[in-house]
C-alpha cells in the first residue's frame, strides 16, 4: 500500500512541477516494535530528529515535528519517563542527507519546510 502510494503521489506531483522522473520520496522502512524498551527510545529519537539532523537547537519549535504536541499532550510523567532513555545506541537507518534538500531547493526553487 505504502509503495503505491509513494508511486502515484511521485508521479502527481512530477507532472505538476514537469520534472519527469525526479526522485520524490525517499527511503521508507516499517518495523514492528513490540518491546516497552525499545519503542519508548525510538519515541524520544523521533520527536528530537530534527536538532539530530541540525535543523533547528529545539524540537518543540519546529512546526513539521511531533514533539511540540508532544509537550502539550503527554501527561508530565510519561515525557519525564520517555525523555530519560538514552537513544544513543538506537541503530536506526537514516538516509538523510542535508545535500539532497539543497538540490531540491536548487532544481525547484522552493525550500522544503524541512530544510533550514
Amino acid at each position: 500500500m505504502i509503495s503505491k502510494l509513494h508511486t502515484l503521489s511521485a508521479r502527481d506531483i512530477n507532472a505538476q512541477d514537469h520534472q519527469s522522473g525526479r526522485k520524490v520520496w525517499f527511503q521508507y522502512f516499517d518495523s514492528h516494535i513490540t518491546f516497552v524498551n525499545s519503542y519508548l527510545p525510538r519515541l524520544k529519537y523521533v520527536h528530537n530528529n530534527p536538532v539530530h539532523h541540525g535543523v533547528i537547537a529545539c524540537a518543540e519549535n519546529y512546526p513539521w515535528c511531533s514533539a511540540s504536541w508532544f509537550e502539550r499532550t503527554a501527561s508530565p510523567s510519561f515525557r519525564k519517563t520517555v525523555m530519560v532513555f538514552k537513544v544513543n545506541a538506537i541503530s536506526v537507518r537514516d538516509d538523510f542527507e542535508t545535500e539532497a534538500i539543497i538540490q531540491v531547493e536548487r532544481e525547484s526553487g522552493v525550500k522544503p519546510p524541512h530544510s533550514k
